[in-house]
């Protein structure tokens, strides 16, 4: 029973909340194989699918956010809390954590609160420059904080603070692929630029706007680009392509399954500024141009991206202006080598590599410490 680790992973939500869960879920379990690890996520939010897919089991809780609009509404959500710490508690009860980790997510919330009432050490995880909610009402709770920027005192105690970076998908960093094979993978001419345009597994509206709005531009520049659409968007665009015609250097997805590939094409990438997508850039040395998404929490794509922008490691453009500004910003800087390298170098200094193994390590610590 001593020799045991047993480890709770809670939050989710989206998937820059859920690859950091699960690639330290991997190096956890490549430290100490013999590791059992809980997953809990929220009901029908995107954890409970890609939990288990990556092969580790996840117990869901009806555990909501409050509903600012309708406040009537927030008579459920505040049962549905109710029941989630019940639920939690019986989740630890029965699965006998020796630490807890929280990445950020409903989830995390009552998960975390449990186990930090019953002694066992937690771990914060935070993703953005601008702390989450959760994340901040756990913090006086959490033994350690695994923070991706600089600055987070100003959420956080400093002396539980760890700089470690986001852990990213691990097969990104193991592509094989050289840049031409990667651009020919895609149907491409490695002789010419290559743009690729990322909105997110759902997709980001104001990126797809300013290709459709722009197929003239994309038409007539000497530049192929990879646009993944998002799922969401697929149908609605690909009649508008049908429409307007489709031109023969933009090749059109809904979903890229082998980002690796995508991102060793990619000569530039447009992509929204999630905590996870930064830190993808970061360690593969990506020229980017951030297009932060003004519709989250405090703002706080903006405030990711700024971090980068200061120091000359990523280019900005505001979302309210990407339709008129951000195709044409692209074409003109895949174009400047000097440029794209200067990007790519600077972009590259702020990796912090290896995150998931470093976390991992103090996981372990936590849970030896615990006993």
């Amino acid at each position: 029973m001593n020799n045991e680790l047993r480890v709770i992973i809670s939050g989710g939500g989206t998937g820059g909340h859920i690859f950091p869960a699960v690639s330290i879920a991997n190096a956890v379990k490549t430290l100490r194989p013999d590791a059992h690890i809980l997953f809990v996520g929220a009901l029908g939010r995107m954890e409970m699918q890609r939990v288990p897919a990556a092969g580790y089991e996840i117990k869901g809780l009806p555990i909501q956010g409050f509903d600012r609009k309708n406040l009537l509404k927030n008579i459920k959500v505040l049962y549905k809390i109710w029941k989630s710490q019940r639920m939690a508690r019986q989740i630890i009860k029965e699965f006998r954590p020796n630490v807890a980790v929280g990445v950020g997510g409903y989830a995390s919330g009552p998960t975390l609160n449990m186990a930090a009432s019953k002694g066992i050490p937690c771990l914060l995880q935070e993703q953005n420059s601008y702390a989450g909610v959760t994340n901040k009402l756990l913090a006086k709770k959490a033994a350690r904080i695994c923070v991706a920027y600089e600055g987070m005192e100003r959420f956080f105690p400093a002396d539980k603070i760890m700089l470690t970076g986001n852990p990213v998908r691990q097969q990104l960093l193991e592509t094989t692929l050289s840049h031409d094979e990667a651009v020919q993978s895609f149907g491409l001419d490695p002789k010419k630029k290559t743009v690729l345009l990322v909105g997110g597994s759902l997709g980001a509206r104001t990126i797809n706007e300013s290709v459709i709005s722009h197929l003239d531009l994309v038409r007539k520049s000497d530049v192929q680009f990879i646009w993944q659409t998002g799922k969401y968007y697929s149908t609605h665009i690909q009649e508008q392509l049908q429409q307007a015609g489709k031109p023969d250097n933009l090749i059109v997805t809904d979903f890229i399954s082998d980002m690796g590939a995508a991102y060793k094409a990619a000569d530039l990438v447009i992509s929204r500024a999630g905590a996870g997508s930064i830190s993808e850039f970061c360690l593969l040395g990506k020229a980017v141009i951030l297009v932060p998404s003004p519709n989250v929490a405090e703002d706080h794509q903006t405030k990711n991206a700024m971090a980068l922008v200061k120091k000359d490691a990523a280019l900005y453009v505001k979302d309210a202006e990407a339709p008129d500004l951000l195709l044409a910003t692209a074409v003109d800087t895949v174009h400047d080598d000097a440029r794209l390298q200067s990007l790519s170098q600077n972009i590259l200094k702020m990796a912090l590599p290896d995150s998931a193994e470093i976390i991992a390590k103090e996981v372990i610590q936590l849970a030896e410490n615990g006993k």
